[in-house]
């Protein structure tokens, strides 16, 4: 068996506004093996710059010790990534990519097969108001009845202000709206800001303060009006009792899944069962990566019992995207059988 790597830049279509910054490009990585018998399979390894556990030095040369070692094997090469999540998805979807022989369809499902779409919240990001009401209204024109809103880098009041007159036309049983802070709030004044969002029917919140204040989040759960998701929070917690520790201590509503954040697919099932044990609820979500890492994580998603929309759609971010099936038709992404896949890398 043999394998290699390549490195791609996603170009956004629009700069992408966040709490942290505006995102113009993403980089990202191709893990492509081989065996023996001429099979192909490729995985994305989803570094995220400013973000990732593992944007570290070592990343690049880490990932070459993986191609190099190859033969080592799904199993132990994934478990000896511990401290490279996106590598750890890259490869699990890599192999799962060699057994279909590079077809990318790694799992059999009704999404898989074209029968079901999974339903999806619509993104709006984060700009100038008039920017940011375009971006509503078109993705309430496409039929969206869950938008996610990114807020935490513009005037609070501005954003307050931007939900009433969402409100003013679509009330909770219309429209359910998440908003996401990336940990933008201060922990002295978090719990003012919930209770005003909480005023406007808001589904819930994102880490509303950043993950170093862990006793502020556990205590914003205890007493917020309004749901909370730990997202942020997930990231470099790799020991299954640290996990579970975590999860204990906060005690939120929900947490926010990002298999490229948070040790791949193997990760992501020993997170789902540790905040099932404690009656915690989640979603999927991805995190800006191309489409071959997009469709690895929605067929997962697709393995499992979900019963609200998921964060699925950033794969309609970029100019230079791969050319997949996956496509939107209204709030839901699905996988289209007679729409072949281009990888050209």
């Amino acid at each position: 068996m043999k394998a290699s790597y390549t490195q791609y830049k996603l170009i956004f279509k629009q700069p992408g506004g966040t709490s942290r910054g505006v995102l113009r490009e993403k980089e990202t990585w191709f893990l492509k093996i081989q065996d023996e018998q001429g099979n192909k399979g490729i995985g994305e390894c989803g570094l995220f710059r400013g973000l990732s556990y593992d944007d570290r030095p070592d990343f690049e040369y880490t990932l070459a010790w993986v191609c190099k070692n190859i033969h080592l094997g799904q199993k132990q090469l994934v478990e000896q990534m511990e401290e490279f999540p996106s590598i750890q998805i890259g490869l699990e979807t890599a192999f799962l990519s060699l057994k279909a022989n590079d077809q990318q369809q790694l799992m059999t499902t009704d999404f898989t097969l074209g029968k079901v779409g999974i339903p999806i919240n619509g993104l709006i990001w984060m700009g100038q108001p008039d920017f940011m009401k375009q971006q509503i209204d078109e993705k309430l024109a496409q039929g969206f009845t869950c938008l996610k809103l990114k807020i935490g880098a513009l005037d609070f009041e501005e954003e307050i202000n931007m939900i009433k007159s969402i409100r003013q036309h679509f009330d909770k049983n219309d429209l359910s709206i998440r908003v996401d802070a990336n940990g933008a709030f201060a922990p002295k004044n978090a719990i003012q800001k919930l209770e005003q969002l909480a005023s406007l029917d808001i589904h819930s919140i994102e880490q509303p303060v950043a993950p170093e204040y862990k006793n502020s989040l556990a205590e914003l759960c205890r007493q917020t009006p309004l749901p909370i998701a730990l997202d942020e929070s997930l990231i470099g917690i790799t020991d299954v009792t640290k996990r579970k520790v975590l999860l204990q201590m906060i005690k939120p509503q929900f947490i926010i899944l990002k298999p490229s954040l948070i040790g791949g697919l193997s990760g992501t099932d020993s997170w789902i069962k540790e905040a099932e044990m404690l009656g915690i609820d989640w979603w999927i979500t991805s995190a800006l990566e191309s489409n071959i890492g997009l469709n690895a994580i929605a067929q997962y998603t697709s393995t499992k019992d979900i019963d609200k929309p998921q964060g699925l759609g950033t794969g309609s971010l970029f100019t230079n995207n791969v050319d997949s099936p996956l496509m939107i038709k209204g709030e839901k992404l699905w996988f289209d059988t007679a729409n072949p896949w281009k990888i050209q890398l």
